[in-house]
């Protein structure tokens, strides 16, 4: 989980470049940054801790460099350990995104060979091992590809050497996408830029290579070369012209990314009732064909997934599995060519949903993917793809490609049950109680407990059916954005051990809508009541066991969705009373998880 940046050409402004590039991909991790560029045959670099923000660079001009934001996996977040690493000699620096799972093998063997770390990190060995291959007298690139072939794991790294002025490229796991361009005034000379996302590269060219898993790219001034792994061989390849339009992202008159992207997303509701029918027709249709469909997500989409169980079953009447992408690896076993799996994913790069797919596509199954990203490894390696349209998620925290997912499944289960106007209007309902939410009065509401919140260290959710998933992303958003112990709970589970948890003044939601779960709901509001939890209610309807009220309009099955909005608001209010100071990049977290 990092963001990569790296150039070869004729350009001299390389640094400011690459920090240019650094600043698109922040997302991807913000503990610390660092970039490398040629100067007289050694490595010169620049190293910060903390995120990039409006960073300046200092470094001389170069025409060959390499950039790296990182998100500590091993070692602590210091200079030390901020990437570029390079060799003793300083004419090798690696960034590289992953994990080395047999580094300590191969530290110690370097160790044994006169190699000195300086970093706690996984990463350093790479220079080093390059440098060891060097040594005995391999190539720059074959020693690169020799030392990837001995890495354990799902890694990339860029590696730039200044003695033979090159780039060389390598992944497994990790996405990689080099763009070349024709250097601006000098004829027949090319340039080559390489980077963790598209995005990164779009300000420089639209012709792109996307590196495939056991390929190895050699990029310098001139051409570039294409090797397979681990044999050594040259492959042929083609760039491709990517049309995509890629949408920008402003604060506009918002303080922060999150609350602009909550106020998004009546729009992107109304958007997908509006423009998505025929999309999910083709979804509704593939799901109708399969003997066996399952839904896969991580995080935030894993309950989105749950949610479409849900809604399959209520709606459509069609039962669809469920499952943690991390786990889902492990019930595949009687995937067949007529399974079909639907990844649900934001970023559509979460190592541990791209690797269940691609273990799925190997034994024959079918392949649909939901994400918002447009050109990402899903997007690219599955056979059906329907884009949420929610737009450029800045803050980390996922807000409107969360409440998209969930209208898109609710919008397909109505079409496969042949009720999708009734599902497009649900959504327009939808929208418009989403907005209801977003008025003075109704923030007003949220900040008074938002405050209270601030002051508490545990509270519990409890939804029952369709709740029940937005209970679990309810206190997903309070965790991840306020940094508050939050647990959602499937209210029939109150009583199989959640209720000893609750004290007096335990702050407890409930979320209530008007479906037949409704009367037990509330019943386990009145148990948590009876023993002293303080109940938060949200419902269509008031109820005199809520201690504080926040009324949501009924609007059927996508009441969950006004459910978690809520959710959205009240964790952003919390954190900024308690002084969190930028909710849209929490501590410790990445909007793209690309490692195991």
């Amino acid at each position: 989980m990092c963001g990569i940046f790296g150039y070869v050409g004729h350009e001299q402004n390389t640094a400011q470049m690459i920090l240019d590039g650094l600043k698109t991909l922040e997302y991807r991790g913000y503990d610390s940054w660092g970039v490398s560029i040629k100067h007289d045959k050694k490595i010169t670099s620049e190293k910060h801790i903390g995120k990039i923000g409006d960073a300046t660079i200092s470094l001389s001009a170069s025409s060959l460099g390499i950039g790296h934001t990182r998100w500590a996996t091993h070692g602590g977040v210091t200079v030390a350990n901020a990437h570029p690493h390079t060799n003793k000699a300083r004419t090798i620096a690696v960034v590289h995104n992953g994990i080395i799972e047999n580094f300590i093998e191969i530290k110690k063997n370097l160790i044994k060979h006169g190699y000195d770390f300086v970093s706690d990190t996984d990463s350093e060995v790479i220079p080093h091992l390059i440098d060891f291959e060097l040594r005995n007298g391999q190539g720059f690139a074959t020693s690169v590809r020799n030392a990837f072939n001995q890495l354990k794991g799902l890694n990339a790294i860029v590696v730039m050497y200044t003695l033979s002025k090159e780039i060389v490229c390598v992944k497994n796991g990790s996405p990689l996408v080099i763009g070349k361009n024709l250097s601006a005034g000098r004829q027949g000379k090319k340039e080559f830029y390489v980077a963790s996302d598209a995005v990164g590269i779009f300000k420089y060219t639209r012709d792109l290579y996307f590196l495939d898993d056991n390929e190895m790219a050699i990029l310098s001034e001139s051409e570039m070369q294409v090797i397979e792994l681990p044999s050594g061989k040259k492959k042929k390849f083609e760039f491709q012209k990517i049309t995509w339009k890629v949408e920008s992202a402003s604060l506009g008159k918002y303080p922060h990314f999150l609350i602009k992207e909550i106020h998004e997303q009546p729009q992107v509701i109304l958007n997908i009732a509006t423009m998505y029918g025929k999309q999910v027709a083709a979804l509704a249709s593939k799901i109708k064909k399969a003997k066996g469909t399952f839904f896969i997500g991580c995080g935030t989409a894993s309950y989105a997934a749950l949610a479409g169980t849900y809604l399959f079953s209520r709606i459509a009447k069609s039962h669809v599995n469920n499952a943690i992408g991390s786990e889902f690896g492990y019930l595949e076993d009687y995937l067949t060519k007529d399974s079909l799996i639907v990844p649900i994913t934001q970023s559509g790069e979460t190592i541990d949903v791209v690797q269940p797919v691609q273990h799925a596509k190997k034994r024959g199954a079918q392949t649909a993917v939901v994400t918002n990203v447009l050109g990402s490894t899903l997007y690219r390696i599955t056979d059906f793809r329907l884009l949420l349209g929610a737009g450029p998620e800045k803050a980390v925290i996922s807000t409107k490609a969360f409440t998209a997912m969930i209208s898109v499944l609710l919008y397909t289960a109505s079409t496969l049950a042949g009720k999708a106007e009734e599902g497009r209007r649900s959504l327009e309902k939808t929208a418009l109680g989403i907005k209801k939410l977003l008025l003075p009065a109704y923030i007003s509401k949220i900040k008074k407990l938002a405050k209270n919140l601030s002051k508490k260290e545990h509270m519990y959710v409890l939804g029952r059916g369709l709740s029940y998933p937005a209970a679990l992303e309810f206190a997903l958003k309070l965790k991840e954005t306020s940094y508050l112990h939050a647990e959602g709970f499937a209210g029939g589970e109150l009583k199989h051990g959640v209720i000893a948890l609750v004290e007096k003044g335990t702050p407890v939601f409930v979320l209530a809508p008007l479906d037949e779960t409704y009367d037990e709901i509330i019943s386990n509001a009145q148990e948590v009541s009876a023993r002293g939890g303080y109940i938060i209610g949200l419902s269509p309807k008031p109820h005199p066991v809520f201690d504080y009220y926040f009324n949501v309009d009924d609007v059927g099955d996508s009441t969950l969705i006004l459910e978690i909005v809520v959710s959205q608001l009240l964790a952003y209010y919390t954190a900024l009373a308690k002084g969190l100071k930028d909710p849209d990049k929490p501590r410790n977290l990445a909007k793209s998880v690309t490692v195991k």
